[in-house]
This record gives C-alpha cells, sequence and structure tokens, in this order.
C-alpha cells in the first residue's frame, strides 16, 4: 500500500505538469503519449523500491519498458504536428475555452493518471510479494503470452500505418496480415500483455492484483476501444460492414464464411 500510494503521488504530480503544459499550448492530446510512459515510470518505481531485484522484476522491467516506449514513440509519430484530437475538441466545444481548461484536468489528467494506477496493479503484484523470486513455469507461460500480444499490437499498428500511407488505400479496409484474422489486432495484442503481467503477477504469488488486467480489458472493449471505433467505422466506411461480416471483432481466427 505503501508502494502503491507514493507511485500514485509521482504520477498526481506528473500529470499536474503535464496538464498545464497542455493549456499553455492548447491541446489536450499530449495526454495519450504519456498513456505508455506512466506505466514505465510506476513499473520501474516499483522494482527499484521493493527491495532486492529478482529475476522477475528485471524481467517485468524490461518487458513493460519494451512495451510502453514502442507505445508512446508510435502515439508521438502519428499524432505530434497534427493538432487536438478530435474527441478533445469536441469536449472544447461542449464545455467552451474558458471552462474546458481546467475540465480537462479532472476529466481528462487525473482520470488518466488514476487509470494508470488500477491497471498497473498486476505491475505492483510483481514487486510487492516475494514468494517464488525464481521464474516458474507460470512465467514462461506469461513470457510467450506477451511475446503474442506484442506481435499482434506492434504488428497491427506497423500494418495499419504502412497501408494509411498509401493514398490508393484512402476509404479502404485493411483486411490483410494481423487484420485478417481480428478486426483490432492493436487492441487484443495490448490486452494480451496485460494478461501476461496477470501472469507474471501470479507467479509471484499475488492474486487479486489481477483486477488490473480484467479492468484494461474492459476498458480496451466496452469504453474507449473497439466499441467506440467500430462506430465511427461503420459510419466512416461503407465497406467495413462487409468486414464484420467475415472477421472476429476482438480474439484472432479464421475468416467466416
Amino acid at each position: 500500500m505503501t508502494l502503491f500510494l507514493q507511485a500514485s503521488l509521482i504520477i498526481l504530480v506528473l500529470v499536474t505538469l503535464l496538464w498545464i503544459w497542455s493549456v499553455i499550448i492548447i491541446n489536450v492530446s499530449i495526454v495519450d503519449l504519456f498513456w505508455g510512459l506512466g506505466f514505465v515510470v510506476v513499473n520501474a518505481f516499483y522494482v527499484f523500491m521493493s527491495g532486492e531485484l529478482t529475476s522477475r522484476k528485471i524481467l517485468i522491467l524490461a518487458l513493460v519498458t519494451i512495451w510502453g516506449l514502442r507505445l508512446s514513440i508510435y502515439l508521438a509519430w502519428r499524432n505530434i504536428g497534427k493538432g487536438e484530437d478530435f474527441r478533445y475538441q469536441k469536449f472544447r466545444r461542449s464545455y467552451g475555452p474558458e471552462r474546458y481548461w481546467w475540465v480537462s484536468y479532472f476529466q481528462t489528467f487525473l482520470l488518466q493518471g488514476a487509470l494508470i494506477m488500477i491497471v498497473s496493479l498486476p505491475l505492483l503484484g510483481v514487486s510487492s510479494r516475494t514468494d517464488s523470486s525464481e521464474l516458474n513455469v507460470l512465467d514462461y507461460i506469461g513470457i510467450v503470452v506477451w511475446l503474442a500480444g506484442f506481435s499482434f499490437e506492434a504488428g497491427g499498428d506497423f500494418q495499419l500505418a504502412r497501408f494509411k500511407k498509401n493514398p490508393a488505400n484512402k476509404g479502404k479496409v485493411l483486411d490483410t496480415g494481423f487484420w485478417k484474422y481480428t478486426r483490432h489486432p492493436n487492441y487484443f495484442g495490448d490486452s494480451a500483455v496485460w494478461w501476461a503481467y496477470a501472469i507474471f503477477s501470479m507467479a509471484a504469488g499475488s492474486y487479486w492484483q489481477i483486477i488490473g488486467s480484467v479492468f484494461m480489458t474492459l476498458l480496451i472493449i466496452k469504453v474507449s476501444g473497439v466499441t467506440l471505433l467500430e462506430k465511427t467505422l461503420n459510419n466512416s466506411k461503407p465497406q467495413y460492414k462487409e468486414y464484420i461480416q467475415k472477421t472476429n471483432a476482438f480474439f484472432p481466427w479464421f475468416l467466416k464464411k
């Protein structure tokens, strides 16, 4: 609990500084770049402040850092220089510029900080228990799940970026590569990565902390990921309805007849 509260204070300071910067540049979208980095910061704090370094802690430090940096760098490459995201522009219009500057602190920055702390509970579980410091069967299962999830997430993002880069694909639907087997390989991969962290937590003897992975999956499927994007794509791309009929929404599988 002490580690959790200390990490929460660090995240509170960071999101507050980030919010101040967003007010100066009038762009709330920078909060998205912090999502991956926030977990890197929290996990590093847990690892180095929880006592002796073990094989599992070193492993989780490496995996979370790779995942978080990759995500933040990708979002920075995709978003920087393109203005504020349409979601935040919509909020800005709804609340008005005279109110949104402070509303955004609670609605977006503090909320994201709270979500980071809840979702990162499996990382706390890895560092806060020492029942089994050596790697065991669960750890190796976690490594396999993480590699599969990271491949879908990073590979899906790469394939989508390459697809969008070609002007000939404007208005079309990507249905090859990872996108042939699931309509959201990046979201599926993200969820799998967090279930890998849950497996590492259980390998360390921490079980209730896996609620962070459950929460992350619910966010991806029901709140900010699959459901929201499906609505947008259904309205903007006529071919998407045909894509829905033959391709699984989340879990990868072969094409439907």
